[in-house]
């Protein structure tokens, strides 16, 4: 009887998953299994792989029909089998692809603008959250995106194998917008970067590590406590 189980390693970052670490699996290009930890899940779907539980929805490839001889090829081919093409019966050349360029370069310019538009409006609307001035209204802004994503559920799971957390949280000396957040452990660390500004995507983790030596010492102030559920909170 089997008593060791094999441990199990991301394929993104390499590190081997905890005990009570959620992973989710990955199809990658050729349909190769992956496994995937859920810090690595933003990764994966940047390097295109898809999520196995999703296959399903995904449409079907179409087959292109074969593509239908012209008018004047098959015209060509009737008069062929009885002997007496008419000399006339010339194919039409085909247009050259910079005429299609030149056709394109004749449309009006407010047709072009027109088909800009919803690509303008889909970059002005990454710029409508407000950031926050004072030092203590950022980082509270930025324990409540946290709390709201699907990171304190990856804590809460280390948690349960290594203990209670520390952390810490800050705002960026240099960027205004963003906020640093610190959740560690003896054994690991993650440091993730919250960017208030940013109203689609604006939890990243930046890095990991191992040891708490590896974090400067101004990131080792924990002034942040982390619940059973992986939540944080400022003291």
């Amino acid at each position: 009887m089997k008593t060791d189980e094999e441990p199990v390693s991301c394929d993104i970052c390499g590190r081997t998953i905890l005990k009570g670490e959620r992973t989710e699996a990955f199809l990658a290009p050729g349909g190769r299994r992956r496994t995937v930890c859920e810090l690595c899940g933003p990764r994966a779907d940047h390097e295109g792989w898809i999520r196995e539980s999703a296959q399903n929805d995904l449409p079907a490839t179409r087959v292109r029909p074969p593509q239908r001889r012209s008018f004047m090829t098959r015209l060509r081919g009737m008069f062929e089998r009885d002997g007496a093409a008419p000399a006339e019966a010339k194919e039409a050349p085909a247009q050259p692809e910079h005429d299609t360029h030149a056709a394109r370069e004749r449309e009006p310019t407010h047709e072009r603008e027109r088909e800009r538009e919803p690509a303008r409006k889909r970059r002005e609307a990454r710029q409508i959250r407000a950031v926050p001035t004072t030092a203590e209204v950022k980082v509270d802004r930025a324990l409540e995106l946290f709390n709201s994503s699907d990171h304190p559920r990856t804590i809460a799971g280390i948690a349960r194998t290594l203990g209670p957390p520390w952390a810490h949280a800050s705002p960026d000396a240099v960027a205004a917008s963003e906020v640093t957040i610190v959740v560690a452990w003896e054994l690991s660390w993650y440091r993730y970067r919250i960017d208030l500004g940013d109203a689609d995507e604006p939890i990243l983790l930046l890095e990991k590590g191992d040891e708490l030596a590896e974090l400067e010492e101004p990131l080792r102030a924990w002034n942040v406590l982390a619940d059973e559920n992986g939540r944080l909170a400022a003291m």
